[in-house]
C-alpha cells in the first residue's frame, strides 16, 4: 500500500492527473462525490450490521434518515476540499519539478539545450543522423574590443538564427563558450549539410548593435555523419577535427569530415571573413 502510494504520488508530480489547475478543480466533485457514496454505503452498511446483532440504541429508520441526509454532503465536503488542497499543492510541485528540469537541461544565455541535455537526446536517437559543430570566428576579439555585453548579444543571435534555420528539422545547443552544435534524423546528409550552409550565410549577413557600431560576425562549422550504434563522442571528434579545418582553412567556411578515408571536404562557396565592424 505504501509502495502503490508512493508511486502515485510521483506520478502526480511528473503532472500526471494534475496538469492543471483547471484538471484539478474538475476532477475534485467528481471524487467527493465517489468518495461520499463510498462513505454512506460504509455508514449503511455499519447500520444494519449493527441493528442484526440488536446493539442499535436508536430506531433503524430514523438512523437511515439521518445517516442519508448527513453523511453524503459532510464527505462531499470533506473529500472535495482535501481533493482540491493535495491537487493544487501537488500541481504547483510539479510546475516546480518541470521548470527545474527544464533549466537543468537549458543553456540560459542562448536558450538552446545545454551540452548534457544535448548529449542525452543525441545518443538516446537511434537512427541515422548526422552532427555539425559551429564556432564563432574572433569571438574573443568581440569580447575584448566591444565587450562581453556584445559578445553575449552576438551568442544569443546566432543562438536564434540556428533555430530558424534548422527549426524542427534539427536540435540546436549551445555546448561551449562560443560553440554550437546541432544534428538531425529528419533529413539527407545533403539536406542537413545546405541547412549548415544557409546558417552561415545568415549569420555572415547578421549586424548586431553594439553601442554606436553594427557588428558582424561570421562562424565555422564541421559536419560529420553518425555511423550506426556511435554516441556523441566518437562523432563529435570527427565533426571537431572538420571544424578545425574550417578555422585553419580560413573561417567562415563549413567543412565535411569523410566518412570513408577520414578525409575533411570543404564546403562549396565557403569565402573566408575577418571580424568587422561599421558605423
Amino acid at each position: 500500500m505504501v509502495g502503490a502510494t508512493r508511486k502515485w504520488i510521483v506520478k502526480q508530480l511528473l503532472l500526471g492527473e494534475f496538469s492543471s489547475e483547471r484538471d484539478v478543480w474538475r476532477k475534485a466533485p467528481w471524487v467527493g462525490l465517489k468518495v461520499s457514496m463510498l462513505a454512506y454505503a460504509l455508514n449503511l452498511a455499519a447500520h444494519f450490521l449493527i441493528y442484526g446483532f440488536g446493539l442499535l440504541p436508536y430506531d433503524l429508520g430514523a438512523a437511515l434518515v439521518l445517516a442519508t441526509l448527513l453523511t453524503p454532503p459532510i464527505t462531499f465536503i470533506l473529500a472535495v476540499g482535501a481533493y482540491l488542497a493535495v491537487g493544487l499543492a501537488i500541481h504547483d510541485l510539479g510546475v516546480s519539478s518541470a521548470e527545474l528540469e527544464r533549466l537543468s537541461r537549458t543553456d540560459m544565455l542562448s536558450g538552446l539545450a545545454n551540452r548534457r541535455a544535448f548529449q542525452q537526446t543525441f545518443d538516446e536517437c537511434l537512427s541515422d543522423k548526422t552532427l555539425a559543430v559551429f564556432d564563432i570566428d574572433c569571438f574573443k576579439k568581440i569580447n575584448d574590443t566591444h565587450g562581453h555585453s556584445a559578445g553575449d548579444a552576438v551568442i544569443a543571435e546566432v543562438a536564434r538564427t540556428l533555430s530558424a534555420v534548422f527549426g524542427e528539422q534539427g536540435e540546436c545547443a549551445r555546448i561551449g563558450g562560443e560553440e554550437f552544435a546541432v544534428f538531425s534524423s529528419d533529413v539527407s546528409f545533403s539536406e542537413f549539410a545546405e541547412l549548415c550552409e544557409m546558417a552561415r550565410i545568415r549569420i555572415a549577413a547578421m549586424r548586431i548593435d553594439s553601442e554606436m557600431r553594427k557588428l558582424s560576425v561570421s562562424v565555422s562549422g564541421g559536419v560529420a555523419r553518425a555511423l550506426p550504434g556511435e554516441t556523441f563522442g566518437l562523432v563529435f571528434t570527427r565533426a571537431d577535427k572538420a571544424l578545425y579545418a574550417a578555422k585553419t582553412g580560413g573561417r567562415n567556411r563549413i567543412v565535411h569530415f569523410g566518412d570513408a578515408d577520414g578525409q575533411v571536404i570543404e564546403a562549396e562557396n565557403a569565402k573566408p571573413a575577418a571580424l568587422t565592424t561599421a558605423a
